[in-house]
């Protein structure tokens, strides 16, 4: 792209183009969920193209052409299971998220950070189980997430942003089954990017509460 192209201001059809390209890069697995939310709220953001062409610069001209190295050629498995008995389990960092994953606490806690997730096909399911015990998870306030399930002496709880998800941001549907348990589900404010979960969830909590601090 020219230097002349790149200060060109940019229109909304060409804002959605690059939201598409994104997420069919992160329903590839290339990007995380965060980083796929993080560029798309730059890509909303941009007003000319060569603000568009920097989100994309890194990835392959099709979201399907296969890349190069050892990753590639020896995908990551994806997570299926998570299971934690009279303890914990936990979940962070990059992993590979295709279709669902089933998490069962029994007197025990499960940690579920999606933020670096790679959520293949732009959907995924959280089967929670939890007797006695409980989960937290933790996702961009810009997913959209969908809640059902069923408690007996247990039930859930979601801390964080209330803003609208983003139109056309990935799906989470979580699936909760309690007995004397429960789940937290913590909507992370872009602030949260990179933080530990101890912060992460205090950045929830302050934009609960309404006491966000402006983005750094």
């Amino acid at each position: 792209m020219s230097e002349s192209d790149s200060s060109l201001r940019v229109s909304d059809a060409e804002r959605d183009a690059t939201l598409r390209t994104l997420g069919d890069h992160a329903a590839v697995g290339r990007l995380t969920l965060d980083e796929l939310e993080e560029r798309s709220g730059q890509a909303l953001a941009a007003k000319t193209r060569g603000e568009l062409a920097t989100l994309t610069s890194d990835l392959p001209a099709e979201a399907g052409q296969p890349g190069t190295g050892l990753a590639t050629a020896h995908p990551r498995k994806p997570v299926r299971w998570m299971v934690a008995i009279m303890g914990g389990s936990h979940r962070r960092g990059r992993f590979r998220a295709v279709g669902s994953i089933n998490a069962v606490a029994i007197m025990g806690g499960d940690e579920i950070d999606l933020r670096d997730a790679e959520i293949e096909g732009g959907e995924l399911t959280l089967n929670l189980v939890a007797v006695m015990g409980g989960a937290n998870i933790y996702i961009p306030d810009s997913v959209e997430t969908e809640v059902g399930g069923f408690s007996l002496m247990g039930g859930h709880e979601e801390v964080g942003s209330q803003r609208a998800p983003r139109p056309g941001a990935p799906v989470v549907r979580i699936k909760m089954y309690n007995l004397m348990g429960g789940a937290t589900i913590y909507r992370l404010p872009p602030q949260a990017r990179g933080k530990s979960l101890n912060d992460a969830r205090r950045l929830a909590k302050l934009a609960d509460r309404g006491q966000l601090p402006a983005p750094e």
